[in-house]
This record gives C-alpha cells, sequence and structure tokens, in this order.
C-alpha cells in the first residue's frame, strides 16, 4: 500500500509547474461565491512549544494565543481557499490553570475534563477563554484585534455558540450591566419550570462519577472528588440522574427552553422562556464583535422553534451573518433549513459517513447519488468535510492511516454541491493526531481537552513564520493539492453556481467503471466541468460515457470531439469523442475536467 501511495505522490509531484503555480496564484486573487471554512481550535494553532507531556500544565505544553494568528497566518490561510476562519475554542469555559490574581476563581477539577477543559463547556457566555489572551485583563480586545486584522485578510470571523449545555460551574463576571445570570432567578424546588434557565433534581445532590480521576495521577487545588450541586442538576446530554456515567457529559448541565423533557416533551412557549431571551442577547453581544456566523453546536438539542424566533432578530444586527448547524438526524435538516432558518447544515450522517467507508473499502460510489436524490433541494444548504474536532484525523491509524487515500473523498466533498466545504487545520499537512494527551487518550482525534503542539502542523507554522519550510516534500504536495482543489472549489462558476448530473450509476450499468470510480457532471451556463475520482488501489483504465439526456442538458454534441483540460493539475491531452473518454486512472486519482 505505501509503494502505491508514494507512486501517487511522485505523479502529483510530476504535476507540479512554474506555469500552474503562477495559474493558482491568479486564482487566488479572485472572490468566491461558496463558503470554504478553515477550522482552528484556537488555543493549538499557533502553540511552537513541542514537550506534548500528557496533562501537561499551559507553562510546560505552551498554549496558541490570539495573537499567534497573525496576518502572515491569515494569508496563507487565504491563499490555500479559505473564506472563513472557524475559530473553535474562543468563548471562556473552564479549565484546570489558575487564573484567580485576575479575578477568575478556580474551577473545580472534578467536573473539568482535561488540563485545558473542553471548549463546549461554558462558563461565561460574555468572555473570551484567558488562555488565549498574551494580557490577560485585555483578552477581549486582543479578540476584537484578531477579527479586525482577520477581515482585512479578506477572510470572515466563525466562532461557537453553544445553546444546549453550559458548564457546571457557570457564572458570568463578565456579564454588561443588569444582565441576570443564567439560574440565578430559578425555582429551584421544581424539577421544571418554564421560566427556569435548568432542569433539576430535587432533593438529590450531583455526585462526580465514579472512577473519574481528573489529570491522572497530578494533583489539583480543587481535586478532592466531590463537587457542591443541590438540587442536582440535569446534564447536558440529556441524563436525568444526580451520579452521571464518566462517558456522560457530565461537566455540563442542560439549558431549559419550555420543553418539558421530564414530562413528556410538553413545550411552553408562550410566554417567551426566559432561556430565548437571554441565549438571544449572548448571540446579538457576539454579533455586534464583528463576527460573521456561528457555529451552533448540537443546535438540533435546542427546539426548532427557538432558532425560527432568535435568527432574525440577530440578522438585525448583521444581515450576512451566517449560522451553521450541528445536526445529526438527517429526518429533521428540512425543518432546521425551513422552520429554523438556518443557511448550513452539518452533513456528517450521509456523506462523511458514506466517504469514510468507501475510503476504507466498505461501501460503493453509487452510494453517493443515493445521498443527492434524498437531499434534492436542500444540497446546497450542506457543509461537507472530512475533518473536524470531534471526528478521528484521516492520516490516523483509526480512519485511512495516510492522507493521500483520502483525496477522492475531499474532491467530491468539495465540488459536489454549492454549498460550502471545511477542513481542519492540519488536515492540509496530513497529520495524524499521534498521542495520548491527557483526558481524551489516543484516539486518532487531536486533543480538544488538553494543551498540546500539533506536530505536523507545527512543521507548517515554522516557528510563526507560517512558510512550511520544515514540511518534507510529500507534505508540500498535499498541501498544494489542498490549495488547487479548494481555490477551484471557491472560483470556479460551475462548481459555484452550476447544477449537478450524477453520472456514476449509469456508467456503472454499462460495466464502464466499478464501484471504486466515481463521476459527475457540474455545469453553469457556457461553463462545465467532468469530475472523476477514484478510490482503487490500482490503476485502471477506465470509460466515462456522458448520457446523452446530460449530454443535451450541459449544451455539448454528441457527434463531436471536445477537448478536456484536468484543471486539478494532472498532465496530458485529452478528449471526449461520441461522448465517451478513454481514461487512465491512478490509484486514488482526482480529476477536475474543463469540458472545452
Amino acid at each position: 500500500m505505501r509503494k502505491i501511495i508514494l507512486s501517487l505522490c511522485v505523479v502529483l509531484l510530476a504535476c507540479s509547474s512554474h506555469k500552474e503555480k503562477k495559474e493558482t496564484a491568479t486564482v487566488m486573487n479572485k472572490s468566491s461565491d461558496k463558503v470554504i471554512i478553515y477550522q482552528l481550535m484556537t488555543r493549538l494553532f499557533g502553540n511552537k512549544a513541542t514537550v506534548n507531556k500528557q496533562y501537561g500544565t499551559i507553562e510546560e505544553n505552551g498554549v496558541g494565543k490570539f495573537e499567534d494568528i497573525n496576518n502572515v497566518a491569515l494569508k496563507a490561510i487565504r491563499d490555500l481557499g479559505a473564506t472563513h476562519i472557524w475559530c473553535t475554542g474562543v468563548i471562556e469555559h473552564a479549565v484546570l490553570t489558575d487564573y484567580t490574581k485576575y479575578g477568575i476563581p478556580l474551577d473545580d477539577a472534578d467536573v473539568v475534563k482535561g488540563r485545558a477543559g473542553s471548549p463546549y463547556a461554558i462558563k461565561d457566555y460574555y468572555d473570551v477563554d484567558p488562555d488565549l489572551a498574551v494580557d490577560v485583563p485585555h483578552r477581549m480586545e486582543e479578540f476584537e484585534a484578531l477579527v479586525s486584522r482577520t477581515h482585512e485578510a479578506g477572510l470572515k470571523v466563525i466562532i461557537d455558540f453553544v445553546p444546549n449545555h453550559v458548564a457546571r460551574a457557570y457564572k458570568s463576571d463578565a456579564k454588561p450591566e443588569g444582565v441576570r445570570d443564567l439560574g440565578e432567578q430559578d425555582d429551584t424546588s421544581q424539577a421544571f419550570s418554564p421560566g427556569n434557565n435548568f432542569y433539576y433534581l430535587p432533593g438529590q445532590s450531583f455526585r462526580v462519577p465514579s472512577g473519574y480521576n481528573p489529570l491522572g495521577d497530578y494533583t489539583f487545588p480543587t481535586k478532592d472528588g466531590k463537587f457542591e450541586e443541590t438540587p442536582a442538576k440535569v446534564t447536558g446530554n440529556d441524563q436525568f440522574t444526580a451520579s452521571p456515567g464518566i462517558n456522560e457529559w457530565f461537566e455540563t448541565v442542560k439549558l431549559n427552553y419550555g420543553v418539558d423533557i421530564l414530562g413528556g416533551r410538553k413545550s411552553y412557549f408562550d410566554p417567551v422562556p426566559d432561556t430565548w431571551i437571554k441565549m438571544r442577547d449572548i448571540l446579538i453581544f457576539w454579533a455586534k464583535k464583528s463576527v460573521d456566523g456561528f457555529r451552533c453546536d448540537m443546535a438540533e438539542m435546542v427546539p426548532v422553534e427557538f432558532w425560527g424566533w432568535v435568527i432574525p432578530q440577530v440578522r438585525e444586527v448583521n444581515a450576512n451573518i451566517i449560522f451553521i448547524a450541528e445536526i445529526y438526524n438527517p429526518d429533521q435538516y428540512r425543518n432546521y433549513i425551513e422552520a429554523g432558518r438556518f443557511d448550513y447544515l452539518y452533513d456528517k450522517v450521509l456523506l462523511y459517513d458514506t466517504l469514510r467507508l468507501l475510503i476504507n473499502g466498505q461501501l460503493g460510489t453509487k452510494d453517493i447519488g443515493e445521498i443527492q436524490k434524498r437531499l434534492s433541494g436542500i444540497n446546497s444548504n450542506m457543509l461537507h468535510f472530512l475533518e473536524n474536532h470531534d471526528e478521528q484525523r484521516i492520516a490516523s491509524k483509526f480512519f485511512a492511516g495516510s492522507p493521500w487515500k483520502a483525496l477522492p473523498g475531499m474532491v467530491i466533498s468539495a465540488t459536489i454541491d454549492k454549498g460550502p466545504v471545511m477542513i481542519y487545520f492540519g488536515q492540509e499537512v496530513g497529520e495524524p493526531a499521534y498521542g495520548a494527551e491527557g483526558f481524551q487518550g489516543d484516539d486518532g482525534r487531536t486533543t480538544i481537552f488538553d494543551y498540546w503542539g500539533v506536530a505536523e502542523h507545527q512543521k507548517w507554522m515554522n516557528n510563526g513564520r507560517f512558510d512550511g519550510e520544515m514540511l518534507s516534500e510529500e507534505q508540500k504536495q498535499l498541501r498544494q493539492f489542498y490549495g488547487r482543489l479548494l481555490n477551484i472549489a471557491a472560483t470556479n462558476t460551475s462548481i459555484t453556481r452550476g447544477e449537478y448530473i450524477d453520472i456514476t450509476e449509469f456508467n456503472q450499468r454499462q460495466s464502464n467503471f466499478n464501484e471504486k470510480v466515481h463521476a459527475f457532471l457540474r455545469y453553469y451556463q457556457s461553463e462545465k466541468v467532468l469530475i472523476v475520482t477514484s478510490f482503487n488501489d490500482q490503476e485502471q483504465n477506465v470509460k466515462v460515457e456522458i448520457p446523452h439526456e446530460a449530454a443535451i442538458e450541459i449544451g455539448i454534441e454528441a457527434q463531436a470531439r471536445h477537448a478536456v483540460k484536468d484543471i486539478l493539475g494532472n498532465e496530458g491531452k485529452l478528449e471526449i469523442e461520441n461522448l465517451i473518454l478513454n481514461l487512465p486512472v491512478k490509484p486514488y486519482a482526482s480529476h477536475i475536467f474543463q469540458i472545452q
């Protein structure tokens, strides 16, 4: 397998030329009709430390700062093809680092996961993580400066909004004057009340999960196996117990949006629940910081009626702000677009899961066409990806074991729809997420719970130069591939505005290629592209035939010859003759043919 992958690298390297690089630079200067997201874990992105000690402190393992996402880094991300950066972990969450000298109380180790804590256990919706600031008292100003320079670099900023749950020790010390804290006015004698911000278990006290040992063998002033909470609150993942398990979201508590989840899920939305108003005000607070979008964590665990009520109000502050829903139930997709007013939804359960199985040889390419049919009418609302902070790295032993094997899946993700595509920092250089960082362990994901240095990404970062000089030649070629692909996806009008025609099923019925090859057309006015990808581990000669009905639709003559140019960078002159393209396909190869 390694021999096959290396041969592919040689082929791709051979496609790099001075002319090609010049063309890429020209493409990069164009604006995009398609959202291309570069997600980065803010505390990890700029970290230069390489100690990587399990459960290491911030002093030992280091941490990235807002200022590390500097003009050079932003230009490099923009040149890669991105239009937006998603800065993950901005809002203040529970951490096990001592900031008491700045008036920030210690968090309780027994309800914090990892040394740096989960960025989804929010402790103050009106503040930013002090880890990310060089000058902690001025941390908000440092975030605002990041937003400003990101905009100056031609990029937009997305941050997380975590609406479903908060840290157990939530308490805002930065809330604007006159704002009441979550839970401050709750009637804690009631398990559920429409006016409460939380759900309660009256008469019960919270108990730390049995066997939980925060920080392993290390100590911390608040580590004692106890956390005082009476009455106990319901956990973020709807566990109605005072003693949740270690694999539950025990460090968080569920917010109450007026749904009696303890009594048949009856809704009480009139009058508007207090939680709705508080969360609206939080969203507007951040919208006024000039952020350009919100990735809404576990959006489907919050009633769709809330989203339909709140999103238009936030858009009164910024009409162009985008909302992305993390959602895993395809049966609810249309509801969260139509009633919830979301712009984009995670397409994890359908396209991501299918591509992952396909990359690992467990599915065939015809399944992709079935997904496109199922999502007809909302395809452009789907956010595609192969990596994010929740998923295992492509290059890890838990996924593909090689970044090259996944490239055909990445090409499909980036080009199949008008909607957005996303990559996760380090993906473009083959980061494998080696090591047991702390709470998360060695599971093929880059930690979201501990301080850490992301080794392969750090080679591209090159001590803050962001020039990739420490990368291997193979990694440089991989990053160039991503840059070429994302810039095509961002600027080619067939992809950003055009329609989609699947021709995979037709060709497989004709026995033109096997179940590991995929082909489709995208077209817009006179522009048209044919995209062919192969998940085969051997070179094959395939025949790609355009059905007559498709030829008529995209406007090409059946009896004519049509030259094609592979704009993804593969060399060679080819023609479509009598609607047939005969194509030698390398292992895990991808082609984007501009039809002349």
